[in-house]
């Protein structure tokens, strides 16, 4: 079967053969139907991030919806031909362990959430990651109803955010540098948007999660939250941010990252959207289109999830 692979650092995403996998003790081999395309991808071939996956070659796609195909010893609660989807993991498919690129992924079975039929497999592939990180973060920032919070990016991760922020009452300022989206991010409910999060400096804002991850989006973030505030870092765009220590320190701020989630996390979303509450700005793009797909995201000309069809 063919599959996308990261061969190397600084190297464009390469289309080679491979064999299919095979079920062994509690894993699944998932017929893939769906699979998102992140922007963690483009760090796993720019250098950002390629030290860290696993194996090269190695399949990218860690965002899988699919169909079981076959189940290995001592799987239970699964069946065969069942929708599901995989959660994301750090260590799991599509960053330690080929991915969902390909036509099949091994998958291990502790990892799968049931998908109703009310999902499609492109929006349940959005909950795998993108859904569950944007809720964990949140989380993880105690943002409840009233909390001022501030998103910086709306693309793929941002946008679930600022809906679920939105369901919770929060108040909700939004920084998204590509101003010709700035409408649609409106149409979410009541939100102010700007380019920059400094635009928000007056707001005292309680929490700002930076789904970016740009260096200076990190640095602005720590400007611009207010005394006793929490930033909580989530995109990795750039591996270092230059901040001012004196802002953590005499602002008395909390600074955490958040990395992912649980099939719990998944779980919830996908519950969500099977009630209509909640969407991803889905672009749909055929397996062919996969590479040229992640050289647009890296520079910068997609916007929403792009998730590939996979037959």
């Amino acid at each position: 079967m063919k599959a996308w692979q990261v061969i190397g650092a600084k190297k464009p995403l390469t289309l080679n053969e491979v064999n299919p996998p095979t079920a062994g003790p509690g894993q699944v081999v998932i017929n893939v139907k769906a699979a998102g395309i992140c922007h963690t991808d483009v760090s796993y071939l720019d250098g950002t991030l390629t030290h860290y996956v696993g194996e090269l070659p190695l399949t990218l796609g860690h965002e899988i919806a699919g169909t079981i195909d076959s189940l290995g010893e001592g799987v239970t609660g699964f069946s065969v031909g069942q929708r599901v989807v995989a959660t994301a993991d750090v260590d799991g498919p599509g960053t330690r362990t080929h991915g969902g690129f390909a036509s099949q992924v091994l998958v291990p079975a502790e990892l799968l959430v049931p998908l109703p039929d009310e999902v499609s497999f492109e929006q349940g592939a959005t909950a795998t990651d993108a859904g569950m990180t944007s809720m964990h973060a949140l989380n993880l920032g105690e943002v409840r109803k009233g909390t001022k919070v501030g998103i910086i990016g709306a693309g793929g991760l941002g946008s679930l955010a600022i809906q679920f922020a939105l369901g919770m009452g929060a108040e909700v300022y939004v920084a998204e540098i590509n101003e010709n989206i700035h409408d649609n991010i409106r149409k979410y409910g009541n939100v102010e948007v700007a380019t920059s999060i400094t635009e928000f400096a007056d707001k005292d804002l309680e929490v700002i999660v930076d789904y970016a991850g740009f260096g200076t989006t990190t640095a602005e973030a720590i400007e611009t939250v207010g005394m006793g505030g929490t930033v909580i870092q989530v995109g990795l765009a750039r591996e270092q941010a230059n901040i001012s220590a004196q802002s953590v320190v005499l602002k008395k701020l909390r600074y955490l990252g958040s990395l992912g989630g649980t099939p719990e996390d998944v779980a919830n979303v996908i519950s969500l959207m099977a009630e209509g509450k909640v969407k991803s700005d889905v672009n749909t793009v055929s397996f062919n289109q996969i590479g040229d797909t992640v050289e647009k995201l890296a520079r910068g000309e997609t916007t929403g999830r792009s998730v590939a069809l996979i037959d």
